[in-house]
């Protein structure tokens, strides 16, 4: 953080003309400043000090214009030398933390994994799929089968196709709805194994 600027010439010859007005501290590092000659380094604190003289004095010079040929010291900063047991801890995380991506992207390439996992995972997959595909096939069996059956048993009861049709479809109707049953009591099972 700034603490300090580097005096410029206008700064250096306004500390001149007042030095007689700055405390004994100020004045003391005014001299050192004035000594040192342009591009020494000026605190905030003589700054300070400097500005309210000038004002004490209605002096026409502002402060922005003593600064405007300084520039902001920013003293340099110097970064600590790292702990080598702390390095050396920290290439160890990073490395098992690497390693562990890696086996992590990878555990899906293996060929053991291939034959075991994936093909195992998909077929217990399409397991209860394929459960639920031949129960509403049957579903569709069964209807059709129990309307052709009423259909082409009525021929003795009824002479009339209308009679034969209506008959076919009120027995398709109750086996379907007894099917509809079973499917859903069936699919509910299976869905709730997924």
């Amino acid at each position: 953080m700034a603490k300090s600027v580097r005096s410029g010439e206008l700064l250096l010859k306004t500390l001149r003309e007042q030095l007689s007005g700055l405390k004994p501290s100020a004045k003391a590092e005014a001299e050192e400043a004035l000594n040192n000659g342009p591009g020494a380094i000026v605190s905030f604190n003589l700054l300070r000090e400097l500005h309210q003289v000038l004002r004490e004095k209605v002096s026409p010079v502002y402060l922005h214009e003593l600064l405007e040929d300084s520039e902001v010291y920013l003293p340099e900063v110097k970064i600590p030398e790292r702990n080598p047991q702390l390095v050396a801890r920290l290439e160890k995380i990073k490395a098992n933390l690497a390693n562990e991506e890696y086996k992590k992207i990878t555990r899906n390439i293996s060929c053991q994994a291939k034959q075991n996992g994936t093909l195992a995972e998909l077929s217990r997959q399409v397991r209860p799929l394929k459960t639920i595909i031949i129960t509403v096939c049957n579903f569709f069996v069964t209807v059709v089968a129990a309307f052709a059956c009423t259909y082409i048993g009525s021929q003795y009861l009824f002479t009339e196709t209308a009679g034969r049709v209506l008959s076919a479809v009120i027995v398709a109707s109750i086996v379907g709805l007894a099917e509809l049953y079973v499917l859903v009591r069936t699919m509910e099972g299976q869905l709730g194994e997924l």
